[in-house]
C-alpha cells in the first residue's frame, strides 16, 4: 500500500492502522511516501507506526505540490504482486485488502489486472462507477463504455504488477489536480478490470482543510489532465467508442464540475472564460459526438461556456440547474435519438441511484 503524506498534520497513522489492523492474514507492506516534507516529521506523524517492520518511510524532494510524484516513486518502489495506492486521510474497513484480494482470485498479477472496491464518503456509498447492474450480481470483466469506468477517476483498488506495466499507466507528472486521469484511462482500456461489489469499501475522509483537490485552482492547472490527455499515447489509442465515453464524462465532471466550485462570478475573468471555453472546445473536437447523449440542461450550460460573452452569473445559474434532478430539462437528452445510450440522462441517474444503494 502506498500512501503519499504532504503534510505532518495529516492522520496518516489513522489510515496506516486501518491498512495493517484491518488485514489479517495478509502479508501487506505500506510505504508512506514523505513529500516535501521531512523525514523526521513523516516519522513523527506516524507515532510508534514508523518503527513497525510492515512500514517503511520513503522521501521525495522535489518542490512539486503535486500528487503524481509521491504515488509515483512509492509504486515504482512496490514489488509485491499487487499495489494499491490511498490517500493520507483515507482509511480502509476492516477485511477490505482481503476482500479486494478475493476479487481477484484465479487471476494472474503478471497480467493487466484491476480490482475496483466500493467507495464511501461520510458513511455514504459513493455511486462510481455506475456499471451496470448484472456486473453487481456475477463476476467479470468490465468495460469502459457499458459500465461507465471513467467516472471512477482514481486508480483505487489493486493493481496488478501487469496492470502498471501497461503503456500510459503513469500519473501525469506535475499536475496539480486530475493527474490520476490518463492513469485511469489507460487502465479501464486496457486492463482486466474487476469490481469487488460486495467487499468491505476505501473509505474518504474530508477532515483535511488543506486537500489538494479541492483547492480552486485556475482553469488551466484545473482542467491541464484532461487538456493533455488527448495528446498521450492513451488518449490516441482509444477506439472512437471509448474516446466519447472518455469526453462524455469529461465534459460532466471535469468541465461542468470546475464551475460549482467556482460560484463567484467575479472569479470568472476574461483569461479563465476563455480557457475554460479553449478546453472545452477541444473535448468536443477530440471526442465528436462526446455531447450528444448530455440532457438539454447540460446543452444550455456548454452553449454558455463556449460563449464567453454570457454573464458568469448566468454561467453559474445553468451549472446549478442542470443539477436539479428530476427537472424534466436534466431528465431529457438533447435528441430522442440517444434516449438509450449508456450516458443518457435517465439510465445514468438509474446506474447512479442503483449504484448508491448497493
Amino acid at each position: 500500500m502506498v500512501i503519499a503524506l504532504h503534510s505532518a498534520d495529516r492522520q496518516v497513522g489513522r489510515a496506516v492502522r486501518s491498512v495493517l489492523d484491518g488485514s489479517p492474514g495478509v502479508d501487506v507492506r505500506v510505504s508512506v511516501v514523505a513529500h516535501n516534507l521531512a523525514l523526521k516529521d513523516a516519522r513523527a506523524a506516524l507515532g510508534g507506526l514508523a518503527d513497525d517492520s510492515r512500514v517503511r518511510v520513503l522521501e521525495l524532494a522535489d518542490g512539486i505540490p503535486s500528487p503524481s510524484g509521491p504515488f509515483t516513486l512509492g509504486l515504482d518502489a512496490a514489488t509485491a504482486p499487487w499495489t494499491a495506492i490511498m490517500g493520507s486521510d483515507d482509511t480502509l474497513a476492516p477485511g477490505a485488502l482481503a476482500g479486494w484480494l478475493a476479487a481477484a482470485d484465479g487471476l494472474d498479477p503478471q497480467t493487466p489486472v484491476v480490482v475496483v472496491p466500493p467507495l464511501r464518503l461520510a458513511g455514504r456509498r459513493v455511486p462510481t462507477p455506475p456499471v451496470r447492474p448484472v456486473r453487481r450480481l456475477r463476476p467479470g470483466g468490465l468495460d469502459l463504455v457499458r459500465d461507465r469506468l471513467s467516472y471512477r477517476s482514481a486508480p483505487l483498488g489493486l493493481l496488478s504488477r501487469g496492470a502498471l506495466a501497461l503503456p500510459g499507466a503513469r500519473l501525469l507528472p506535475g499536475a496539480f489536480v486530475g493527474g490520476d486521469v490518463p492513469m485511469v484511462t489507460a487502465l479501464w482500456s486496457q486492463a482486466e478490470v474487476r469490481y469487488a461489489a460486495a467487499a468491505p469499501a476505501y473509505e474518504i475522509h474530508e477532515d483535511a482543510g488543506d486537500r489538494v483537490t479541492y483547492d480552486p485552482r485556475p482553469m488551466a492547472q484545473q482542467l491541464a489532465s484532461v487538456d493533455a490527455l488527448w495528446d498521450l499515447l492513451v488518449g490516441q489509442q482509444l477506439t472512437a467508442t471509448q474516446r466519447r465515453a472518455v469526453a462524455t464524462k469529461v465534459l460532466r465532471i471535469h468541465v461542468f464540475g470546475a464551475i460549482l466550485t467556482r460560484a463567484d462570478p467575479t472569479w470568472w475573468t476574461p483569461a479563465e472564460r476563455e480557457e475554460l471555453a479553449r478546453v472545452t472546445r477541444r473535448v468536443l473536437a477530440e471526442a465528436p459526438g462526446c455531447a450528444d447523449p448530455l440532457s438539454v440542461a447540460d446543452h444550455d450550460l456548454l452553449a454558455a461556456i463556449l460563449d464567453v460573452s454570457v454573464p458568469a452569473d448566468r454561467m453559474i445559474e445553468l451549472a446549478r440547474a442542470r443539477r436539479r434532478h428530476g427537472h424534466p430539462r436534466t431528465l431529457l437528452p438533447s435528441s430522442w435519438r440517444h434516449a438509450l445510450h449508456p450516458e443518457a440522462p435517465l439510465r445514468f441517474m438509474a446506474a447512479s441511484l442503483i449504484a448508491s444503494r448497493r
